[in-house]
């Protein structure tokens, strides 16, 4: 975070009322957040550093249920009043009562009384206990469990048809999203009351830690979720457009070209023929070319669709990129991406029409390598860059890496792009030192911000 958006978030600030909370966040969350996939990190920071209650900094890891503050629900208890679950002991509701209110927020899209019921039932069903290491997550799963929030959404569905102003399909579907998102205003408040629950029992800087989660760029592409990979998915176009515009402005900038020896005598004749003042001809910056051999067997097939789409969703700053795939056997791909607008479908074509299968469906980095050579080898010149991607784990086949030691030969540079942890390379079936030796480097490229970092350098 720059210096720039700290200025604009104390310059915001200064023309807001502080005693809105709501408007508080609305005004740091539109100076200091720059990507709509860092959104959630900030609710939650937000949540943890501007929370309703307020930790004893002495006695952050005990909390003190009489110290509780700030709660909309009366007759909610602090962190530990409701140990069971469902026993209601934290809650002045009873059940019914608590899902009348809760029905009437949401119908009402009423955001106080919707506070109200989320703090309610944190306290009736979360059954938050003092000092025990529990994370958020698990009571926000006790107490949506209780909620029955899929009944509660159709009943809301149900309704928004009763009044909808529009009918048939149309009004069938506004009537749905709009329970939808009703439903995740509820999830959202029941999140926010668990954390500052959690605050006053551990503290703001405890309770971070432990929500800490890595941004979408940090994410480790070989380990993520379905969610997280989604995140990926859209991170990686506005990353792509970013790094391409950076990528021109740079080469556009390079101003100085080779020494222009012929100019630079005529300058030295007026300071005694010292060359003090050098002279430079035109820059004519040269855009390599990209030669790109990927696995994509297994779980690393996520790490060679990211790093493909990045490549050729910037291709404007390489005079050619050639892509190949490959698993026992290999084959060109490159047709796929011509005439694409987005290398997202192309990138989503490749496991249904690349032939890469050759044998039994297991990574052969030796026969694939020796496929590429017999079928490619003369068209890789001084020109050419070699990306290879991939973890380097062959299965216990030959690994060939004279064929690998051939390719550095011929072309510009070569390198390896591993997306598993430094820590585990050439253990088990990995081959990677054997091929090492003829890269210009083997770089650890596990997350969209290394390789953003190493493309970045490579154009």
């Amino acid at each position: 975070m720059s210096l720039s958006e700290h200025v604009d978030a104390a310059r915001c600030i200064g023309f807001i009322d502080l005693g809105d909370r709501d408007l508080l966040r609305a005004a740091l969350a539109a100076t200091l957040v720059k990507d709509g996939d860092h959104l959630e990190a900030f609710q939650r920071a937000f949540d943890v550093f501007f929370s309703l209650r307020d930790a004893d900094p002495e006695t952050s890891g005990v909390a003190d249920g009489a110290a509780s503050t700030g709660t909309d629900a009366p007759g909610a208890a602090g962190p530990g009043a409701s140990r069971g679950e469902g026993g209601g002991a934290g809650s002045s509701l009873s059940a019914e009562e608590l899902a009348s209110l809760l029905w009437r927020a949401l119908r009402d899209a009423d955001p106080a009384l919707l506070r109200r019921g989320a703090a309610d039932a944190v306290a009736r069903y979360a059954g938050i206990e003092p000092g025990r290491p529990v994370g958020g997550t698990y009571y926000l799963y006790r107490t949506l469990r209780n909620l029955d929030l899929d009944t509660l959404e159709e009943r809301l569905a149900q309704w928004g048809r009763d009044h909808a102003r529009s009918s048939g399909e149309l009004g069938e579907r506004l009537a749905r999203d709009d329970a939808r998102e009703r439903i995740a205003q509820l999830r959202q408040a029941v999140e926010r009351e668990i954390r500052q629950r959690l605050v006053e029992d551990r503290g703001a800087a405890t309770l971070a830690r432990s929500l800490r989660r890595p941004l979408p760029e940090d994410v480790d592409v070989m380990h993520a979720n379905r969610e997280e990979m989604a995140q990926l998915q859209r991170a990686l176009r506005p990353l792509s457009r970013k790094l391409a515009t950076r990528l021109a402005r740079r080469r556009r900038r390079r101003h100085r070209g080779a020494v222009d020896l012929r100019r630079t005598v005529v300058r030295s004749l007026s300071t005694g023929g010292v060359p003090l003042d050098l002279r430079f001809k035109p820059p004519r910056p040269a855009k390599p070319e990209i030669i790109v051999i990927a696995d994509i067997s297994g779980s690393v097939a996520s790490f060679a669709r990211f790093t493909l789409h990045l490549v050729h969703a910037i291709s404007s700053q390489f005079s050619t990129v050639r892509s190949f795939v490959f698993v026992d056997g290999l084959d060109e791909v490159t047709r796929l991406f011509e005439g694409v607008d987005d290398p997202a479908d192309a990138v989503t074509r490749i496991n249904a029409e690349a032939d890469v299968i050759a044998v039994d469906g297991h990574s052969d980095y030796g026969r694939a390598l020796s496929t590429f050579h017999d079928r490619y080898a003369r068209e890789v010149t001084r020109r050419a860059t070699v990306l290879i991607l991939g973890d380097a784990r062959n299965n216990y086949h030959h690994a060939r890496p004279e064929i690998l030691a051939d390719l550095a030969a011929r072309a510009r540079s070569l390198y390896w792009l591993n997306p598993e942890p430094r820590a585990y390379w050439d253990s088990g079936d990995s081959v990677i030192a054997q091929y090492a030796p003829y890269c210009d480097g083997v770089i650890e490229c596990r997350t969209l911000r290394q390789l953003e970092a190493f493309v970045g350098e490579l154009a």
